[in-house]
C-alpha cells in the first residue's frame, strides 16, 4: 500500500539546529548480485566517523515521489548523526529492472544484499536499522524476518503482518473496492520516466520497457481470493519467531491497519513497544487527526539504543500507549481528536475484559439502567439456551453510503458521517441509555446462528456511540464472507435453509461512551462502497436468541503520551503551481434507484495540488476522479471508474498519461476495461487497453 504522499511536510515544526551538519547525495547505486543497480539517494552527516545507517526501501521515487516527506524526515535523522539511504525499489524511479508486483521474493532478496551493501561501506560502522510506513512497514517486517545480518532493529508505521486479512484487497474475505483504486494509482505512478537527468542515455528505452511490461495490478490481486500461498508469503503471522530484532510498531486509529499492532505485539518475544494514536495513513509527526506527537524525536532515541548501543529510556513505560478516544460528535472533517493516553503492559492485557451482551428485537441486553430496567435487560447474556428467536436480515445494496474511506491518509473530509442514514437500511439493536461511562480497548466481536436463501452472502457488524440528540458516530465495525466461516483458505458456499455458526470480528477499538448515551450494534449484508456487493440480494434468518457482541471492557490506567513537541528538519524547497483539493459527493437517481458516490482528487490524489521541486526542477501534477454506482434494485448493477491524468517533469523530460479503467461483474466473472496513453515530451510515445475477465469465486 501507499505512503506517496509528494507534497511538503505539514503541521510540525521545522528544526534549524542538530547536532550535526549533512550533505545529500543525489543519487548513489546500489549493486546487486545479478548485475542490477539500485537507485538511492543518501544523506550524510558531516563527520569523519563511520556512523550507523538507516535504510527506507519503497517503490515511490525518490527524487520526485517522496522527496517533500523524506527531506525532513531523513534529514532529522541525519542530523541526529545517522547516514540514511532512500532505496527505490527494483523496476521503480531510477533503479534498473521492471516492478512486477507487491513483496515479491525478489524484492525481499534485493533489500537483504542493499542491508549488507550498506553495512559494508567505509561511512557505515556496520549497524544497519530498516524503516517505512504502509509498503515500507511491511517489508521491513519481511526483510527482518530473514535476518541480515547487520540489521539490528526496525521501525514500521502503518503495516500489516497478514497481507489477506489486514491489508487492502481483502477484508473478512470480502474484496475491498480500494484493491481497484490502489492497483490504478500503481498504474499512474509507473508511468512517470525514469529520470533523463540520472540515465540520459537508456531513460525513454527504460520507460517504455516498464510501461510494455507493467502488470494491471487489481488482476494481479483479485485472481486469488481466499488466503493462499500467494499471500501467507510476506505475511510474518506466518512465524513471528523468526523476527528477531527490536520493533518499533505505529499506527493510528483514522487508519485502516491498526489491527496488526496489537497482534504484532502479542506475536513477537523480542524488545518491542507500540504507539496507537489518533492519526491517519500518516507518520505521527505529521499527525492528522491531532494530536501530532514527536515520532522522529522517538526514533532517534530508538536508534540510539539498537544501533548505537546507549542505554536510554525508550523501553521505559508500557509496552504499548494507546490513544483512548471520547465521545466525539460524527464529523467528517476531523482534525483534532479528544481523548487520553493509556498504557498496555502485554497483549492480551489483564486490564480487559469481554462483557457479553445478548440481543432481543431492537435492544442490547447486558447493559442495566437503573432508572429504565426490565428484568430481561438488566441480565447479562449468561449463554442460557432460549427459544428461537428468528429475525430476517436482507440490506439494500447502497447500505455504507455514510462510511467514507477505508483508510483516512490525512484528508479532510474522509472520517465517516453521522450514521443515521446508513443505520435506517440497517437492523439495530441500543443498550439501555448508561448510566456509568463504559470504556471499552480491544477487539469486539459478534456472533450468531443464522442461514442464507442464497449461496453466497456478507454479515457486516457495527458498534456505534449514540448521543442524547440522536447522533450516532462510528466506533468500530468489520465484515466476514460467509462462504469464509470454514477458513480463509477455502470458499465454502452456503446451502441455502441450513443453519450455521456466523461471527465478525470488529476492528480494534479504543473508546469512552459517556454517561447518558447509548452502544448501538447495527447489522446488515452490504457496505458500499467500500466492498463490493454480493452477486445476489440475499436474506439472511438471524437467530437472536443465539447473538452475542463482546466488547473489550478497558479497567487499566492511563499513562504520559509520547512528546507533543512535533519536530523535523527543513522542508525540501517547493514552489505551489495550484491549489488542490478533494470534492466528495453523493447523489441519488430517484429514475433508476441508483447512487453514485464521487471522490475526486484535483491537483493530487489527496489533494496535495500542483507544484514543482525547485531543486531538480520538476513539476508534478496528479488528478484522479473515482466513480461509484449501484442500483438497490440489482446488485450487479455495480460500476466503478477511475480516471487519472498524471503529468511529471520539466522541459525535454515530461510524461503526460491519461488512465481510465473500469470494475464491472455478473454472477461468474469481473470485468476490467481501459486504457492507458502516455505522451513524452508531447509526442504519442504509447498506448495500452485492458479487457480482463476474471473469475467470480466466493464472492
Amino acid at each position: 500500500m501507499s505512503d506517496e504522499t509528494t507534497a511538503p511536510a505539514k503541521r510540525v515544526l521545522a528544526k534549524e539546529d542538530f547536532p550535526y551538519d549533512w550533505e545529500v547525495t543525489e543519487n548513489i547505486w546500489v549493486p546487486m548480485k545479478d548485475g542490477t543497480k539500485l537507485s538511492a539517494r543518501l544523506w550524510m552527516p558531516k563527520t569523519d566517523k563511520p556512523v550507523p545507517a538507516i535504510m527506507e526501501y519503497i517503490p515511490y521515487r525518490k527524487r520526485d515521489g517522496m522527496r517533500g516527506r523524506d527531506e525532513p524526515m531523513h534529514g532529522y535523522f541525519a542530523g541526529h548523526g545517522y547516514a540514511v539511504v532512500r532505496v527505490d525499489m527494483r523496476g521503480a524511479g531510477e533503479s534498473d529492472g521492471l516492478l512486477r508486483d507487491e513483496y515479491l521474493q525478489q524484492e525481499q532478496d534485493d533489500a537483504v544484499e542493499s542491508i549488507d551493501w550498506i553495512s559494508r561501506q567505509p561511512w557505515c560502522d556496520g549497524n544497519v536499522g530498516m524503516m517505512g510506513k504502509s509498503w515500507g512497514g511491511f517489508n521491513s517486517l519481511q526483510v527482518a524476518a530473514l535476518r541480515p545480518p547487520a540489521l539490528r532493529a526496525i521501525i514500521c508505521v502503518g503495516f500489516t503482518d497478514d497481507r489477506f486479512n489486514q491489508d487492502i484487497h481483502y477484508k473478512g474475505g470480502c474484496l475491498l473496492n480500494d484493491n481497484f483504486w490502489w492497483g490504478n494509482i500503481m498504474l499512474a505512478y509507473q508511468s512517470r520516466a525514469v529520470d533523463s537527468d540520472i540515465k540520459p542515455d537508456t531513460w525513454k528505452e527504460e520507460t517504455l520497457r516498464r510501461l510494455n511490461e507493467m502488470p494491471l495490478w487489481p488482476q494481479l490481486w483479485m485472481e486469488h481470493p481466499t488466503r493462499d500461498d500467494y499471500w501467507k508469503h510476506g505475511s510474518v503471522c506466518e512465524d513471528y519467531s523468526a523476527i528477531t530484532v527490536p520493533v518499533f510498531a505505529i499506527d493510528g486509529w483514522a487508519d485502516a491497519y491498526t489491527n496488526t499492532v496489537l497482534t504484532l505485539m502479542e506475536g513477537l518475544s523480542v524488545p518491542r513497544k507500540a504507539w496507537i494514536g489518533p492519526w491517519a495513513h500518516v507518520f505521527a509527526h505529521d499527525g492528522y487527526p491531532g494530536p501530532a506527537v514527536n515520532f522522529l524525536g522517538e526514533a532517534v532515541k530508538w536508534w540510539d539504543k539498537w544501533l548505537r548501543g546507549i542505554d536510554n529510556d525508550t523501553l521505559d513505560g508500557p509496552m504499548a500507549r494507546v490513544w483512548l478516544e471520547d465521545s466525539m460528535p460524527p464529523e467528517t472533517v476531523h482534525p483534532v481528536s479528544r481523548g487520553r493516553w493509556v498504557g498496555v503492559d502485554s497483549w492480551p492485557s489483564a486490564d480487559v475484559s469481554g462483557r457479553e451482551l445478548g440481543l432481543t428485537y431492537g435492544r442490547l441486553l447486558g447493559i442495566a439502567n437503573a432508572a429504565d430496567t426490565t428484568a430481561d435487560e438488566a441480565g447479562t447474556a449468561d449463554g442460557d439456551e432460549k427459544a428461537p428467536e428468528i429475525v430476517q436480515l436482507c440490506t439494500l445494496p447502497n447500505h455504507g453510503l455514510t462510511a467514507n474511506e477505508w483508510m483516512g491518509a490525512g484528508v479532510p473530509g474522509e472520517s465517516p458521517a453521522d450514521q443515521r442514514m446508513d443505520d435506517g437500511m440497517a437492523m439495530t439493536f441500543d443498550s439501555a441509555v448508561l448510566d456509568d461511562d463504559l470504556e471499552i480497548l480491544g477487539y469486539p466481536r459478534f456472533d450468531v446462528k443464522l442461514s442464507s436463501d442464497k449461496p453466497v452472502s456478507m454479515l457486516f457488524a457495527q458498534i456505534s456511540d449514540v448521543a442524547p440528540d440522536g447522533a450516532v458516530t462510528r466506533v468500530s465495525y468489520g465484515v466476514m464472507n460467509l462462504t469464509h466461516l470454514q477458513g480463509q483458505d477455502i470458499i465454502v458456499e452456503l446451502t441455502p435453509g441450513e443453519q450455521v455458526d456466523a461471527f465478525v470480528g470488529l476492528d480494534v477499538c479504543a473508546h469512552r461512551f459517556p454517561k447518558g448515551h447509548r452502544i448501538r450494534l447495527s447489522l446488515a449484508n452490504s457496505f458500499w462502497p467500500m466492498f463490493w456487493p454480493s452477486p445476489e440480494l440475499a436474506t439472511l434468518s438471524l437467530d437472536l436468541a443465539t447473538a452475542r457482541l463482546t466488547l473489550p471492557v478497558f479497567s487499566g490506567k492511563d499513562c504520559d503520551g509520547p512528546d507533543p513537541d512535533a519536530q523535523c528538519a527543513p522542508l525540501t524547497p517547493t514552489t505551489e503551481l495550484s491549489p488542490g483539493h478533494v470534492d466528495r459527493t453523493i447523489t441519488y437517481d430517484l429514475v433508476h434507484d441508483s447512487w453514485t458516490s464521487i471522490t475526486d482528487g484535483v491537483g493530487g490524489v489527496f489533494g496535495e495540488g500542483v507544484y514543482r521541486f525547485d531543486e531538480i526542477g520538476t513539476v508534478v501534477e496528479h488528478n484522479l476522479k473515482r466513480e461509484l454506482t449501484l442500483s438497490n434494485k440489482d446488485p450487479l448493477s455495480a460500476k466503478y471508474t477511475i480516471t487519472q491524468k498524471m503529468k511529471n517533469g520539466r522541459d525535454g523530460w515530461l510524461t503526460d498519461a491519461d488512465i481510465v479503467v473500469t470494475q464491472t461483474s455478473d454472477r461468474d466473472f469481473f470485468y476490467l476495461k481501459g486504457f492507458m496513453t502516455v505522451k513524452i515530451n508531447g509526442e504519442d510515445s504509447f498506448r495500452r487497453d485492458w479487457d480482463e475477465k476474471i473469475p467470480r469465486r466466493g464472492l
